[in-house]
């Protein structure tokens, strides 16, 4: 049924008015975000960001990233029917530059221009378990940008106050009108440009259980649940 929707919605011309009504939701949350000064501060320095989040909060922290639509962040999207209806959302709404591809298509070459394109603009956006997962499990896209780009990880924790739980491989979240959204920077990891392989494994799983466990300790601060 998705499916169907995100081709008719190309073939008609809707993601404006898709957009429309996503920020008209997007008005009714509730935003609250910690360390945002720490990210802002080292863009103004002329430093790069590479963000990093959950698959399961990417709904959830739209209304927060229109707040850096002015650096027109890369991120990669997958090349399916419905990454086509995201992708277009995402530029037209976000203003964000999607790079076509994941790890099961396209991956390399979308992988080599997310690192071409950090190389002249600031910042870039990555979803560690995408798309298809495993859910929670950092994946080696994540640590081979920020090897070969040299920008450090900063990972983003998302937790809602209200939201529904999608029946999808990672559960996503969809949080409810007039519910709250709580953004956390997390502090940078630099990735170091040389690693072998059990050194790139050791820094994946550090990079992984970092991004769980302060996902876990937001979750019980500020969510209903405990979903990731």
């Amino acid at each position: 049924m998705y499916k169907n929707l995100s081709k008719f919605a190309l073939k008609y011309g809707l993601i404006s008015l898709v957009s429309l009504l996503v920020r008209l939701y997007c008005s009714t949350i509730r935003l609250q975000f910690t360390n945002e000064e720490m990210v802002r501060e080292h863009l103004e320095k002329g430093q790069k960001v590479l963000a990093a989040l959950w698959h399961q909060r990417i709904f959830a922290v739209i209304g927060y990233a229109m707040r850096f639509s002015d650096y027109s962040p890369s991120v990669m999207i997958s090349k399916s029917r419905d990454g086509d209806m995201i992708a277009a959302f995402y530029s037209r709404c976000l203003h964000f530059c999607p790079v076509r591809g994941s790890s099961s298509k396209g991956g390399k070459e979308a992988l080599q221009v997310m690192v071409d394109d950090l190389a002249i603009h600031p910042f870039a956006v990555h979803v560690t378990d995408g798309p298809q997962g495993p859910k929670g499990m950092v994946k080696p896209g994540l640590i081979r940008l920020a090897q070969l780009s040299q920008v450090p990880i900063f990972p983003a924790y998302i937790s809602v106050s209200r939201a529904w739980t999608l029946n999808s491989w990672d559960k996503s979240l969809i949080p409810k009108p007039f519910s709250k959204v709580f953004f956390r920077w997390g502090d940078p990891i630099y990735v170091p440009a040389e690693l072998d392989k059990q050194a790139f494994e050791a820094m994946r799983l550090q990079v992984e259980q970092c991004m769980k466990e302060n996902q876990k300790l937001d979750d019980l601060k500020y969510s209903w649940q405990d979903p990731l």
